[in-house]
């Protein structure tokens, strides 16, 4: 593994910031740090970086020990949220700052600079000043001048989070591309889930200085640790609910929110009458009007994983258009439907009576 964490704590007073934390990033990974606001991922980067000293544990880059070993030491290069471009150096300037420091020939210096600059596709800028620039050109300005100096470890502390949401939505693509063309380890810390998602091999959630689950982004959305990775990522149905059978390879649960109970193709290992949570994401529930047949059930359980509702709202996104449905339980479940072609139908008006159905691998099951 190139970094280690290993039991690392942070205090500051009385508070903790990052509370016992152990984790490996391997070589050539794009890991993000995720996670709400006060998290602890910022902290845990910036110990990464030097910036912070941990209160205990400690931080390995490549087998080394990093205790002691200051900032400009360390194989790891950062770009800031903010950039931090020089507004009063060129491009180029700007790019090839931290080679002059460290007195690299001007030959070399030269050559990577004109390197790093065609990476980010900034080739005819170097002459230009950041004022000259978008947002996202200062972004990859910054970018260019952490790459030429050739680091283990590129740290990015939130680096879209200043642009607009159409280019950051292009940036993503583009640190993604990058990343896997010089192939150094990343370490990205954001609290957008949809940013992560995207661009991240795997991905540490954090919650109140712990880390909750470390995953995929897919497994992360699919098979979430616990109640609070499944509601921080994407948007979920979450129910209260009792394990009514737990089978090996089914399990029953029942709640009031549903009118029928659910059904699982796998077990759950709890115990039968334990007080669980059950998820189902909006894009896995099908929607039918009433007067349509109404929809069968598992095989084994005909009468589960189907409940009535009616249409309160909907709200067109594009591709899918989102609907709120009151369930005869009494409870509010999202769910979303895909638009199809432009001829498609409209969406159903609210006040529309509709049968709800999903397939037994839709729900997930959390353990209270």
């Amino acid at each position: 593994m190139l970094i280690r964490f290993e039991n690392v704590t942070k205090r500051f007073g009385s508070f903790i910031a990052v509370d016992n934390v152990s984790l490996d990033i391997a070589v050539g990974e794009f890991f993000s740090l995720l996670g709400p606001s006060g998290c602890g991922k910022t902290t845990l980067l910036r110990m990464l970086a030097g910036l912070e000293t941990p209160s205990a544990g400690r931080i390995l880059i490549d087998g080394v020990d990093m205790a002691g070993v200051p900032p400009n030491r360390r194989p790891v290069n950062m770009v800031f949220q903010s950039y931090a471009v020089f507004p009063h150096m060129t491009v180029a300037d700007n790019v090839a700052y931290g080679l002059k420091i460290d007195r690299v020939p001007r030959a070399e210096r030269d050559s990577r600079v004109a390197e790093a600059l065609a990476l980010v596709k900034l080739d005819d800028f170097a002459h230009r000043r950041p004022d000259q620039l978008s947002g996202g050109q200062r972004q990859r300005v910054a970018l260019a001048r952490a790459l030429v100096k050739r680091p283990k470890v590129l740290l990015l502390d939130e680096p879209l989070s200043a642009l607009d949401a159409k280019l950051r939505d292009a940036m993503r693509g583009e640190l993604a591309a990058i990343q896997r063309e010089v192939g150094v380890t990343f370490v990205m810390v954001t609290h957008d889930q949809d940013e992560a998602l995207a661009m991240a091999s795997r991905c540490a959630l954090m919650n109140r200085g712990t880390l909750q689950q470390v995953a995929s982004p897919g497994d992360l959305y699919e098979f979430p640790a616990n109640r609070f990775v499944a509601d921080f990522i994407g948007t979920i149905n979450l129910f209260e609910a009792t394990l009514a059978v737990d089978e090996t390879d089914h399990a029953i649960v029942r709640t009031p929110a549903l009118d029928a109970p659910v059904y699982l193709g796998h077990g759950v290992t709890g115990a039968t009458g334990a007080q669980v949570w059950v998820g189902i994401r909006p894009e896995k529930i099908t929607m039918t009007p009433a007067d349509a047949p109404r929809p069968a059930g598992p095989a084994a359980m005909p009468h589960a994983n189907r409940t009535p509702g009616t249409i309160m709202t909907s709200a067109y996104l594009g591709a899918v258009t989102l609907y709120d449905i009151h369930t005869s339980g009494g409870t509010l479940i999202k769910v979303t439907a895909p638009n199809g072609t432009r001829s498609a139908s409209p969406a159903l008006p609210a006040g529309t009576q509709v049968w709800l159905h999903w397939e037994p691998d839709a729900p997930v099951m959390l353990l209270a």
